[in-house]
């Protein structure tokens, strides 16, 4: 990829606290998994703009709105809240239509205090996010948090597994009339 025309990569983070452990998590795959210039990165914290998610029209809410659907690969990162994803990153989804992440690469990525609901970003976030038009590369992501001083090994688990989707989606594409 050239350096004129690098991925456009977004973390958002639906954590209601700012600079949190999900934060931490989820800004860890991007540059384990793609080539070093090969991309800009661009963390959007809901939680700066949870104030106006309810306010039709707010610009601060049009540019993330934007900014997320114009992006290529987008890490969707919220802790467990009720076996789902928080409000706050519900409110946001809800503001794109039922295509307005079409064209996008969407990861989702969940923390939690342990394994009971592993299963949460492919059962609640996942389908949201093909409904809204993004294209999930694979399992979503669920970290136990207070595995942190595991993180690395974690991250490179998920590169090797989203590498080889991305090899094949590649191969296929390649064929593609």
């Amino acid at each position: 990829m050239s350096d004129r025309n690098p991925l456009k990569v977004t973390v958002v983070v639906g954590n209601p606290k700012p600079q949190s452990r999900t934060r931490t998590v989820a800004e860890a795959l991007p540059p384990a998994l793609l080539a070093e210039g090969s991309y800009d990165v661009e963390v959007l914290e809901l939680a700066d703009i949870a104030g106006e998610l309810f306010q039709w029209g707010s610009e601060k809410v049009t540019a993330a709105k934007e900014s997320v659907a114009a992006s290529d690969l987008v890490v969707f990162a919220t802790p467990t809240y009720k076996a789902s994803y928080t409000g706050l990153l519900k409110a946001f989804l809800d503001q794109f239509g039922s295509d307005g992440l079409k064209g996008v690469v969407a990861i989702p990525q969940f923390t939690g205090g342990d394994l009971t609901h592993s299963l949460a970003p492919q059962t609640t976030l996942a389908p949201l996010l093909l409904e809204l038009g993004a294209a999930i590369p694979g399992r979503g992501l669920y970290f136990v948090i207070d595995n942190l001083p595991d993180l690395d090994d974690f991250i490179a688990k998920a590169v090797a597994d989203y590498s080889a989707v991305f090899a094949s989606l590649t191969r296929v594409a390649g064929s593609v009339r």
